[in-house]
């Protein structure tokens, strides 16, 4: 700190890259430590479920097993591992499934798991995938998935308590021999039955020198998973930095990885102040009272200038601009991602899309150094349009040709329209970091949550010879109010990679993307 208070004095804009570098030194501390574990505690969970097929709702029964530490101590990183989630689904429901020279299905899971530490609450999402397994003639199905998750810390002392939410299964038809057969795909949405069990309890973990034993009991009243968000301003609005705090899920080397890749190339190398994360998140689609997942993407970024100049309130501040694209396959666009609605409250209606980024994305984001301590502000725009590939309506497939997309990118109410003009998406984050404490909310290398409000223009272009679906799609998804939740990953920096030891997290994959792969959060 004493280095950013000297540099206050010299000439109000330093646009130097050694300064920039030092930005990037000091932001680099707010990484937090490596995780760790206490003893093993085997939980195995049958669980009864409801999941909802295109021919109706189905009883089904979920197992979930795990291995969870004993106890732990106040800020240690609590780390799930053995993690297994089973779906069993009744012979009603394989019907479904099936699918023209399809013989086999595989699954991939997301299960949310609400997270209690007295009245403080929070979610992570257990991701999951499943090897291909044979379609049966007749009778049920059993499709078992496993991955890592997230690890969560306990801010204060009190058990903090497991339970199981909402399933997500994305089922994709193959060939006998698991390759696909291009037949569609199916997500599947599960919810806990009624009478599930204690709410879905997973393990309890005391946290704390003085914690009790682990007792089994129930999440408090309100904080089961699955229950309506409360509105803003109630007790749980305010929790902040009580909160359990869910980590990225974590991530070895780059290969086998459930994400894109993301790393420059030869034809686009990177530079000395050059950067890359993954992003994801969900959108709301008001008028479909629903939410789409926006899948894990690459982002490029570039950082242009850093300024450093003290404020009116002679408070030291530190900008730095960057710009930056999505990137996936040589594109600046999102990976395809589907997305299914009940459109006008009961035609099943699943539609695959891409963002595509239309102009410039621009980063700024300024930290400011109040004594010892660090704010920080960041405004990300970005115009992006909407482009639907796919569309199937109550099951059949609709031609929506080859430009169906929204008239204008996203856009947002800019808060600085003079020097912003035109369509363009706004993401908003806040952190800061008490001095001795690792950093909350979002930072523009450590990442954490963004958001925004979308109006989503009018699709055109949509449908092929006489059949024009502009009006279906518009009445269907277009107007505004749509809002959005981005979670972003570490950033990796290629040109100064950090792989991670025993005191410190890795932020790069030894091929130079980033390590840390975030998980969605609603």
């Amino acid at each position: 700190m004493t280095g950013n208070r000297s540099a206050a004095s010299r000439p109000s804009r330093v646009r130097a890259r050694s300064a920039a570098i030092a930005a990037f030194v000091v932001l680099a501390a707010m990484v937090p430590a490596a995780a760790s574990a206490a003893g093993p505690q085997k939980i195995d969970a049958e669980l009864p479920y409801v999941c909802a097929f295109p021919s109706g709702e189905r009883a089904s029964t979920v197992r979930i097993s795990a291995e969870f530490p004993d106890r732990a101590e106040r800020g240690e990183a609590i780390a799930p591992t053995g993690v297994t989630t089973t779906l069993e689904l009744p012979a009603e429901a394989v019907a479904d499934l099936t699918a023209p020279q399809a013989a086999t299905v595989r699954a991939a899971t997301r299960l949310t798991v609400g997270i209690a530490q007295e009245e403080a609450t929070a979610e992570a999402v257990w991701h999951g995938t499943a090897q291909p397994v044979a379609l049966p003639a007749s009778g049920p199905l059993t499709l078992t998935a496993t991955g890592e998750v997230p690890t969560v810390t306990g801010r204060g002392d009190g058990a903090l308590r497991f339970s199981a939410g909402d399933l997500a299964v994305d089922l994709t038809p193959g060939a006998a021999d698991g390759t696909e057969v291009g037949a569609r795909s199916l997500t599947v949405s599960c919810s806990p039955a009624a009478q599930t069990p204690e709410g879905g309890l997973l393990a309890t973990v005391p946290v704390g020198a003085d914690a009790a034993e682990p007792s089994g009991s129930p999440s408090p009243p309100g904080t089961s998973p699955g229950a309506p968000e409360p509105a803003p301003g109630t007790p749980r609005d305010r929790q902040g930095d009580r909160a359990p705090a869910t980590a990225e899920n974590p991530a070895g080397s780059a290969a086998g990885r459930n994400a894109p890749p993301c790393a420059y190339t030869e034809e686009n190398p990177f530079g000395p102040l050059s950067m890359n994360a993954y992003i994801t998140g969900y959108n709301n689609v008001k008028k479909q009272k629903g939410a789409s997942l926006l899948p894990v993407s690459c982002v490029l970024l570039e950082t242009k200038e850093m300024l450093a100049e003290p404020d009116e309130n002679g408070n030291f501040v530190v900008t730095i601009k960057a710009e930056g694209e999505l990137h996936h396959e040589g594109r600046k666009q999102s990976p395809p991602f589907r997305s299914t609605f009940l459109t006008f409250g009961f035609v099943p209606t699943t539609a695959t899309m891409v963002l595509e980024q239309t102009g410039p994305m621009t980063v700024d984001f300024a930290t400011t150094y109040v004594g010892v301590d660090i704010m920080a502000e960041t405004f990300i725009r970005v115009p992006l349009r909407l482009r639907v590939t796919g569309l199937e309506v109550n099951g059949v497939p609709l031609d929506v040709g080859s430009g169906c997309r929204t008239e204008r990118p996203l856009r947002s109410t800019d808060p600085d329209p003079a020097n912003h003009p035109g369509d363009h998406l706004v993401m908003y984050g806040k952190g800061e970091q008490k001095y001795g404490e690792d950093a909350t909310g979002y930072m523009l290398l450590t990442g954490g949550p963004l958001t925004g409000e979308a109006t989503i223009p009018a699709f055109t272009g949509c449908g092929s010879g006489r059949e024009n679906l502009d009006r279906l799609l518009t009445a269907s998804v277009s107007g505004p109010g749509n809002h959005i939740k981005q979670i972003q990953g570490q950033t990796c920096t290629p040109s100064a990679p950090v792989f991670g030891d025993e005191n410190s997290a890795a932020q790069c994959t030894e091929d130079l993307q980033p390590y840390v792969i975030p998980v969605a959060e609603r």
